[in-house]
């Protein structure tokens, strides 16, 4: 089960950076058109499109990064089977579920990794046992 979880893991921080990637491509996209646009025609109307196409384009890289960031972490807690990951990839395993094919398939696989017995105990935190006094 421990190859599962670092593929989930993997998964998440993959799927995160695609998100990442997307904004950044908007950004640049629609920054770019905007240039373009205020570039090729010197009215004013060309001039007004370069700022609204960029704050379009920064809201999107935003808004992206920041439904992207909590999969990272979440991927990289996994990884080093960290207890608040699972809790983590769980939440956000319920929320991909409605992206479909992929979220979907990346959602249920989440919940069969995590909540399987074996997947459990994983991230188990071990028992604290204190020591008696008198030994060290």
């Amino acid at each position: 089960m421990q190859q599962h979880v670092k593929a989930l893991g993997f998964l998440h921080i993959v799927f995160g950076c695609l998100g990442i990637l997307a904004g950044v491509a908007i950004l640049a996209i629609l920054g770019g058109i905007g240039a373009i646009a205020s570039l090729a025609d010197h009215s004013g109307d060309a001039r007004l499109a370069l700022p609204i196409l960029g704050g379009i384009g920064t809201f999107v890289f935003l808004l992206l990064s920041i439904l992207s960031l909590p999969g990272i972490i979440a991927g990289i807690g996994l990884l080093q089977f960290r207890p608040w990951a699972r809790i983590l990839t769980l939440i956000l395993s319920a929320f991909e579920l409605i992206h479909f094919p992929f979220g979907t398939a990346l959602g249920a696989y989440g919940f069969w990794v995590l909540l399987s017995r074996e997947g459990g105990q994983l991230f188990a935190q071990p028992t604290f046992q204190p020591v008696p006094h008198g030994r060290t």
